[in-house]
C-alpha cells in the first residue's frame, strides 16, 4: 500500500520540463495561495483537505486552483514506476505560498506519514522551486507523495516560470531513491540525511567520476553508521551521477533546504568539513613521508 502511494506526488514535478521560462509574475510574493488539489478527493475527503489547508470552498473563488489527475501521474511515472506502485487515485493537495528571496522552501504536513517534510525541500530543491511556503494535507493518512506533482503546478502558476527538464528528472527520481531507501533502511529521517548529504558533496567539488560517487556514497553511509544494500548503492549511484550533470550550486541547496542542511551540520556531516579532514590527514601524511626521507638520508652519513 506504501509504495502505491509513493509516486502520486511525483508527477506534477514533469509537467513543467518542457518549454522555455517565462517571466515571473508580478504577484509571486503577494502571499495569494496557490492550491493544487487531487483530483480523486471525494466530497468529504475534499471537505477534509481544505479544512486542513485552511481554506473553505467559498474562499476558493479568490485563489489559484490547480487540480492533479491520476492520468497525469501515470502520463509522467510510467516510465519510473509500475502502474500497480502509482496507483489509481490522485488525493494528495498542497497550498503554496511564494515568499521574498531568501526565505527558502519551508514544508508543513498534516495526515502525510511517509514523505518527510526533508524530502520535500530537497527534492523541490533540486527541481528548482524557490522560496515558497508548502502546505502538503491528505483527507487521512497517506503517503503524501503525490503532492509534490500539485507542488510544481502550483508554483508553475505562481511564478510562470518552467523548470529544466533535467532537474526535474532528478528530483523526481530523488524523491523515489529517498522513500524506497527510508523503507529499506526502516528509517525516514536517515535517507533524506544521507541524500542530502551525499548531494552536497557531489554539487559542492563537482564530482563526476562514477568511482568517485561510489566511494562518497560509501564514505558518508560509514559515517551516518547506515548499512546498505548492493541495490540501494547503485539507486543512489544512479540518482547522483544525474545530479553530477546538473548546473546546480551548493548554496542555493542550502538556502532553499535550510532545516535539511542544519540537520546534517549536527550531524557532522557539513561539505566544509569533510575537505579540513581531508586536508589534515594529507597533511600528516606528508610530514610522515618527509621524516623518514630525513631519517634515510642521516643514517647514510653514518
Amino acid at each position: 500500500m506504501m509504495k502505491k502511494r509513493i509516486a502520486i506526488v511525483l508527477a506534477g514535478i514533469m509537467l513543467l520540463g518542457t518549454g522555455a521560462p517565462a517571466a515571473v509574475r508580478a504577484d509571486s510574493v503577494d502571499n495569494k495561495p496557490y492550491i493544487a488539489l487531487g483530483a480523486d478527493l471525494k466530497a468529504d475527503e475534499r471537505s477534509t483537505v481544505l479544512g486542513l489547508l485552511g481554506v473553505t470552498e467559498g474562499d476558493l473563488a479568490d485563489y489559484e486552483v490547480d487540480s492533479v489527475s491520476n492520468a497525469e501521474e501515470h502520463e509522467y511515472l510510467d516510465s519510473y514506476l509500475s502502474a500497480s506502485v502509482i496507483g489509481s487515485r490522485a488525493l494528495s493537495s498542497v497550498k503554496v505560498v511564494g515568499k521574498e528571496d531568501g526565505y527558502g522552501i519551508q514544508v508543513t504536513t498534516k495526515n502525510i506519514s511517509y514523505c518527510t517534510t526533508g524530502m520535500y525541500q530537497n527534492s523541490l530543491a533540486t527541481a528548482g522551486v524557490k522560496n515558497a511556503d508548502v502546505v502538503v494535507a491528505g483527507p487521512f493518512n497517506i503517503s503524501g507523495t503525490a503532492a509534490l506533482v500539485g507542488t510544481i503546478k502550483a508554483y508553475g502558476s505562481m511564478t510562470g516560470e518552467t523548470l529544466k527538464p533535467d532537474n526535474v528528472e532528478a528530483a523526481t527520481n530523488e524523491l523515489v531513491v529517498t522513500s524506497q531507501l527510508g523503507e529499506s533502511i526502516q528509517d525516514q529521517d536517515k535517507a533524506e540525511e544521507l541524500i542530502g548529504a551525499v548531494k552536497d558533496i557531489i554539487v559542492a567539488q563537482e564530482i563526476t567520476d562514477e568511482d568517485k560517487i561510489e566511494e562518497v556514497i560509501d564514505d558518508t553511509a560509514q559515517k551516518m553508521e547506515i548499512s546498505l544494500s548492493e541495490e540501494d548503492k547503485q539507486k543512489i549511484a544512479d540518482l547522483m551521477e544525474k545530479i553530477a550533470k546538473l548546473d546546480l550550486d551548493v548554496d542555493a541547496l542550502k538556502e532553499q533546504a535550510k532545516e535539511l542542511y542544519d540537520k546534517l551540520g549536527e550531524l557532522d556531516i557539513d561539505i566544509s568539513e569533510k575537505d579540513v579532514d581531508g586536508f589534515f590527514a594529507s597533511l600528516g601524511e606528508w610530514f610522515s613521508n618527509t621524516w623518514e626521507t630525513i631519517k634515510e638520508k642521516l643514517a647514510g652519513l653514518f
